[in-house]
């Protein structure tokens, strides 16, 4: 499984991107609006620290002048993935711009019905939002668990991007469906690191070597 870091903060990038986890990067104009920096800027820093997918979001709501911003998205930086809404508007882009070799991170997903017309349009990546399913009560795993077969039975090539993660657990539940990639705000990315017993068992280890008085680097 691919781990997206979903942010727009640079410093937060750079941080992780020695972990190794950073496969891509996804934003969105909340993101980049929080950061208040200049967008193209953002997202041309963003794609020089990762190598991997960034994904840079429309925000026109109608076909011409969304396809229009989407073509200078792409114009930033080569590993740009424009983000575009599940919308008539938001698919007729997304087929343009794959017809252009661009990749496209479809967004803004909440059924089955939804992802397949994504695929259809040759999306690069389906970004359904489990949290937000969850907090209406109904189950988002469910959703990712639909996509994933629904893909496998059709061969499509677009990747199942699980998005509105919560907590570690949305994660576990989307590697063992076999969720192609998650996007994960930089605070879950440090839980996953987390247990009592790893603190405990370390603290052990280093009280047990400080009584022999003795250290590894040669002195």
């Amino acid at each position: 499984m691919k781990f997206f870091v979903d942010t727009a903060n640079i410093e937060e990038i750079e941080n992780l991107v020695p972990t190794g986890f950073v496969d891509g990067v996804t934003t969105n104009p909340s993101l980049i609006a929080k950061q208040g920096d200049d967008m193209a800027e953002t997202i041309k820093a963003i794609c020089s620290l990762v190598s991997g997918p960034v994904s840079a979001e429309v925000t026109a709501t109608e076909f011409p002048k969304m396809l229009k911003e989407g073509e200078y998205l792409a114009s930033l930086a080569k590993n740009v993935a424009v983000k575009v809404p599940l919308t008539i508007s938001g698919l007729k882009t997304c087929k343009a711009l794959r017809e252009k070799g661009t990749m496209v991170n479809v967004t803004l997903c909440f059924t089955a019905a939804q992802a397949l017309l994504a695929a259809k349009a040759g999306a690069t990546f389906i970004s359904p939002f489990v949290g937000r399913l969850d907090d209406i009560g109904e189950k988002g795993m469910d959703l990712i668990d639909d996509i994933v077969v629904m893909y496998e039975n059709y061969a499509f090539d677009t990747e199942v991007l699980v998005a509105s993660v919560r907590s570690k657990q949305h994660l576990i539940d989307a590697a063992i469906i076999g969720a192609h990639v998650a996007t994960l705000p930089p605070k879950v990315i440090y839980e996953l690191y987390e247990h009592p017993l790893t603190d405990k068992g370390l603290k052990t280890f280093l009280d047990d070597w400080a009584k022999t008085g003795q250290s590894i680097l040669p002195k």
